[in-house]
């Protein structure tokens, strides 16, 4: 995305806004909908929901190559699942 880390920082943490294009490089990076995003729609995690506190937790502590590889696993698991919808 051609983003600096500190920028990544500043998105993460709230204080840098995110532009439309950016936000579209996003759910595309992580297979998701922008309303996934944006937090609405049935797919969407309660952000007090313990779970995602606890992947988020787990989730600092793997290598950039493991967070790469956990990433396309999951991508794998949600168009199975999406067929299986079909």
């Amino acid at each position: 995305m051609n983003l600096h880390r500190p920028s990544i920082s500043e998105i993460e943490a709230g204080n840098r806004r995110v532009s439309a294009e950016e936000l579209s490089q996003f759910a595309e990076i992580y297979d998701v909908s922008l309303s996934y995003l944006a937090g609405e729609g049935d797919d969407s995690l309660a952000i007090e929901d313990p779970r995602l506190k606890l992947a988020a937790r787990e989730l600092k502590k793997l290598s950039p190559e493991s967070l790469d590889n956990l990433l396309k696993a999951l991508a794998a698991m949600r168009a199975s699942d999406e067929d299986a919808k079909e």
